[in-house]
């Protein structure tokens, strides 16, 4: 049986020059580099981000989320193709998959049904890690966009596919929130949660074709209906409500004219810059507790501690919060 051949490791300035001249490979690799747990990576991957820094920041960001069934995949390939073609932008989608130690990675499959998209040489489509933490995962993909930005990507579509906290941390990294719904609307606005509808920046009503074209028109009104009522934006931005159709390419256009439409409002506007600016200071916060997190629970003292004091709480002995003061008594005096 033959041995299989050990892949280089590549020096800092291989990765650095091979990112700012948009080498996909490379890039692919600076990407695992950011996604892994060892520390050795963490502080080349750091380096490499530092030093790509003033290379960043031109891209529009876009976060796209819906329901399951909603034609995510279908959407975000139809829409690519047309970034690509018609508009001759570069287009890279990566996503926040909390779900996927579950589902065993179900975005790999998402991969698959992006086929012509993934082929596309002006286009480049990345699965979230399978680490199942959306800490780790949303750190990952915050520091992933401004690799691709500085790889010369200049439009970059974040894809939520868990439900609930990841809209939240979509929305912290991008300018543009997209929610995609079905018709039967309905039902729909009850089951939807509030906060993700008042985060989108346009709501697509999708698969508007064939028979169900009046259910999308329905659907588009009570949907209008429904944004009215939410708080207005700082940016004075109108939430627009549109249908569309991935399979027939329909409203694709409409919907890219608006994002540039927004873009246009937030960047004469100064609230890009300013939006910008917040989320990078939310993300060395964020960092910091997901740092804190980590460090704390691979601890081996501490678990050992954590199951017996879990055990006294569930037992009414103790109180969780006099159990996780002294756990984090014991942390810190472990670290000093």
């Amino acid at each position: 049986m033959g041995t299989t051949k050990k892949k280089r490791e590549l020096s800092f300035k291989e990765y650095t020059e091979g990112i700012l001249c948009g080498n996909r490979s490379i890039l692919s690799q600076a990407i695992t580099l950011v996604e892994s747990t060892l520390p050795k990576h963490s502080e080349l991957a750091q380096k490499i981000i530092n030093h790509c820094l003033p290379h960043t920041g031109k891209s529009i960001r876009i976060g796209i989320t819906g329901i399951p069934g909603v034609g995510k995949s279908t959407f975000i390939e139809t829409f690519g193709l047309y970034l690509t073609g018609e508009e001759k932008r570069t287009v890279a989608v990566l996503a926040i998959d909390p779900t996927s130690e579950l589902s065993k990675g179900s975005i790999l499959g998402d991969k698959v049904r992006m086929e012509k998209l993934s082929l596309d040489q002006n286009a480049f489509i990345r699965p979230s890690p399978t680490s199942g933490s959306l800490g780790g995962v949303a750190q990952s993909t915050r520091e992933t966009i401004l690799l691709c930005e500085a790889a010369g990507f200049n439009t970059v579509i974040v894809e939520t596919v868990g439900v609930g906290q990841s809209e939240i941390a979509v929305d912290s990294m991008v300018d543009f929130f997209l929610l995609l719904l079905l018709a039967g609307a309905g039902d729909e606005i009850q089951g939807m949660k509030r906060g993700i509808m008042e985060m989108a920046d346009t709501v697509a009503i999708t698969k508007a074709d064939g028979d169900n074209i009046s259910r999308a028109q329905r659907a588009r009104k009570e949907f209008e209906n429904a944004i009215h009522l939410f708080p207005h934006k700082e940016s004075g931005w109108v939430p627009e409500v549109t249908t569309c159709s991935s399979l027939a390419n329909k409203g694709i256009k409409e919907i890219w004219k608006t994002v540039i439409k927004h873009q246009d409002l937030i960047e004469k506007s100064g609230i890009l810059q300013h939006k910008r600016q917040e989320q990078t200071k939310r993300w060395m916060h964020e960092a910091i507790l997901y740092g804190l997190k980590k460090s704390f629970y691979s601890n081996e003292d501490i678990n050992k501690t954590v199951l017996e004091l879990e055990k006294k709480v569930i037992e009414g002995e103790k109180s969780p919060f006099t159990a996780a003061n002294e756990l984090l008594a014991k942390y810190f005096k472990n670290i000093s």
